[in-house]
């Protein structure tokens, strides 16, 4: 394809910490460096998130992000009406759901519109558990008719027990922690985040070939998705938690009432109940019973992975430039 007529992207992504707005940066120069047009639409909640949280406004948005409430936006800088030849998601996890912001562009008017019939990539940032959050996000794009071709999963590489006090921290206080301190850093490794270049070049390269009409994944081989089978009952038992306290808690209440805020010290004691009991002794029982479970995880795995896979094999192709 002549570079006088390059495909055009369009990446939209919320990030609170900034992390995820230097994946976009990587991925996105990339792609330009690969003769790529990219267009980049940061999403403005009209009523902004903080950062750092306060505890209980940290809690409070839970129950609309797992019944994908949307919040209202900002109006976005793009036009609804231009067409992009793929459109990439960026998007955190809040409470096993897609974050608020991005449910609300794919909700919008000017999202569906710019979504319909579009081939799209999503790409998450987070802790470690976005599985029942892509399957949110599997339904949201097939309710507006876009085409989903991959995902890719950048996670936080520290030992999960460890992710429970380091996310939070980073979260609530804004303190990512320091390399030579007692606890790891939070977040995904700057390595790691300067590594996800390798999906621009690939998306660039399959743009000029002109594969993204296709139904086939552009970044199979690539390692875009790593599935942690230790993880998938605890976000299934996880995500039904989270329904049923969700469901409460939208019965007392709007955000920010006071019933609604009593019921929430309520369920944060008994998360943290739940963290200190219940996740360890889940984590002990899976690790005994994996070989009988071995089967049934190894299907789940491929099942989450797909459609992009955690397979290595053109790693060398696109690693560098």
């Amino acid at each position: 394809m002549s570079n006088n007529n390059p495909k055009r992207v369009l990446i939209v992504h919320y990030s609170q910490t900034g992390q995820l707005s230097s994946v976009v940066r990587s991925i996105g120069h990339a792609m330009e460096s690969g003769g790529s047009s990219v267009r980049h639409e940061c999403l403005r909640p009209l009523t902004p998130y903080p950062f750092p949280w306060p505890l209980l406004s940290f809690f409070d948005v839970f129950p609309e992000s797992v019944f994908l409430d949307p919040p209202a936006l900002q109006p976005l800088s793009v036009n609804p009406d231009e067409h992009f030849d793929l459109i990439i998601l960026a998007y955190q996890v809040w409470f096993l759901s897609p974050a608020l912001p991005m449910t609300a562009f794919i909700k919008s008017a000017a999202g569906r519109k710019l979504l319909a019939n579009r081939p799209v990539i999503t790409v998450i940032a987070c802790r470690n558990m976005w599985l029942m959050a892509q399957e949110k996000m599997k339904d949201l794009l097939g309710e507006v008719g876009a085409r989903l071709l991959d995902n890719v999963a950048l996670v936080d590489k520290t030992p999960s027990l460890l992710t429970f006090l380091t996310t939070p921290r980073w979260l609530l206080t804004g303190n990512k922690g320091k390399p030579d301190g007692l606890l790891p850093e939070a977040g995904i490794s700057p390595g790691d985040i300067n590594d996800a270049a390798r999906f621009g070049r690939a998306i660039a390269a399959a743009l000029r070939e002109g594969r993204e009409q296709q139904h086939a994944p552009l970044l199979n081989g690539l390692e875009a998705v790593k599935v942690d089978t230790r993880l998938i009952a605890s976000e299934k038992i996880g995500a039904r938690s989270f329904f049923i306290w969700g469901k409460l808690l939208r019965a007392l209440g709007r955000p920010g009432t006071p019933a609604r805020r009593l019921a929430l010290v309520m369920y944060i004691a008994f998360l943290i109940g739940m963290i200190v009991t219940v996740v360890p002794i889940t984590m002990t029982l899976k690790f005994l019973l994996r070989p009988w479970l071995q089967p049934s995880l190894e299907k789940q795995r491929h099942y989450f992975e797909a459609p992009s896979g955690s397979a290595s094999n053109r790693m060398t192709e696109f690693s560098h430039d």
